[in-house]
């Protein structure tokens, strides 16, 4: 594929970018070495490599949900305003 000046002011318009004229040049010979690579790849047998969604194997990090006991409702409620025992009360802000 040959990439024009017209094709990269089209890309930078839709990746609301703005190119200068001493940069066009020089994107479009990156745009052509990249779609050059690209050939390279799609011409790799990739006959029986099964898809990946990561490069690396990917495990959970985070640690184990555990129950723990929370702070009392009516220490969370002794600050405010006008508690009702259960919950906060504010003002109505939707009609």
């Amino acid at each position: 594929m040959n990439i024009t000046a017209e094709l990269v002011d089209y890309l930078a318009g839709l990746s609301r970018l703005e190119v200068q004229e001493g940069d066009r040049q020089a994107m479009t010979a990156e745009l052509e070495r990249i779609l050059a690579y690209m050939d390279v790849l799609e011409r790799l047998d990739t006959q029986g490599v099964e898809p990946m969604s990561h490069v690396f194997p990917v495990k959970n990090v985070l640690r184990e949900d555990e129950v723990i006991p929370s702070q009392a409702r009516e220490e969370l409620l002794a600050g405010s305003p006008a508690p009702d025992g259960e919950a906060f009360l504010v003002p109505k802000t939707v009609e």
